[in-house]
């Protein structure tokens, strides 16, 4: 189990090239992701803002909203970084997340600058692009 753990974590780190590692907004989310992976809710939590601790309170509480709510973030198959945007004076990321099961996820990453560096304020489940003929 565990080589399967660092094996995932490392196609997180791989999925965007080079750019996970230079910018720090997607080292963030690459690194909570890789948290989830390791079912380490403790240092999950360490890159969650200070309004998302105060209103889960502890890791646990946090780690059990992320299974029940966010699957394809707890147990991600692929994650690609996608472009990040200035909006309202607000970071955000847009990733796109492939699930166990094949199913595409876009989640767009609401990022905050704060005494601790960059924090991951929260995360909104984007409509996927159509796939068709």
């Amino acid at each position: 189990m565990r080589l399967t753990l660092a094996t995932l974590a490392l196609c997180l780190t791989l999925a965007a090239p080079g750019h996970a590692q230079d910018d720090p907004v997607q080292r963030v989310i690459s690194d909570q992701l890789a948290a989830f992976l390791a079912d380490d809710f403790d240092e999950a939590f360490t890159h969650a803002s200070p309004n998302i601790k105060r209103l889960f309170g502890t890791s646990e509480r946090f780690g059990q909203m992320v299974r029940n709510g966010y699957p394809m973030v707890h147990r991600p198959d692929q994650v690609t970084m996608l472009d990040q945007r200035q909006i309202d004076g607000q970071v955000m990321q847009r990733v796109m997340i492939r699930d166990a099961a094949g199913r595409v996820h876009m989640l767009a990453y609401q990022m905050i600058e704060t005494d601790q560096g960059w924090q991951i304020n929260g995360v909104q489940l984007l409509r996927a692009p159509e796939v068709g003929a």
